[in-house]
């Protein structure tokens, strides 16, 4: 079975960066699977819930967009063209600061704020993230075409007329 994000990419879109899931963040659940293994296998359920969602969170950008993707059964997903994002924020706590994981917030034109808990080595995906961003906007400014530069032109025979003539060379009509 193809990753969601490998599914999702379009004609000469590359993924740059992916993020993953810090099994940190998954700790508690973790940890209450082996409090609770001695109660009629209730930790296991524990665990499952804990890989499941080790398993279906999905990260990555691409030179094009962002994409992230929650959920087994449920699914939410995040699409931003690169260009689009505002901000990445990255929140994390004294657990979060120890174990290097925390949450990605994900701010676009236009759309809210898209949290993704639990991300392993943030400040790199972010950073990453904004290193490529820039190289985008950098690309968008040398793609853009020169202005183009309107040349006056006679108003009896629409031929180009110089700035300085008074009268056109074509027909002999006043310009001004």
């Amino acid at each position: 079975m193809a990753s969601y994000i490998e599914g999702a990419l379009t004609k000469d879109e590359k993924v740059i960066h992916t993020g993953n899931v810090s099994l940190w963040s998954l700790a508690p659940l973790i940890a209450l699977g082996v409090l609770f293994l001695a109660a009629f296998g209730l930790g296991i359920v524990f665990w499952v819930v804990a890989y499941i969602r080790y398993k279906t969170t999905e990260l990555a950008f691409t030179n094009k967009r962002v994409i992230a993707k929650f959920g087994f059964i449920s699914r939410q997903t995040v699409e931003l063209n690169i260009t689009k994002v505002e901000s990445i924020q990255v929140n994390q706590g004294i657990l979060g600061r120890i174990f290097n994981f925390g949450t990605l917030v994900i701010s676009g034109a236009g759309n809210p704020q898209a949290p993704i808990p639990g991300i392993s080595d943030p400040m790199a995906f972010r950073r990453a993230f904004v290193e490529s961003q820039d190289n985008a906007q950098q690309t968008q400014i040398f793609k853009q075409p020169a202005p183009m530069v309107e040349t006056p032109s006679c108003p009896k025979c629409n031929q180009p007329v110089a700035d300085d003539e008074v009268f056109c060379s074509n027909c002999g009509a006043r310009q001004r």
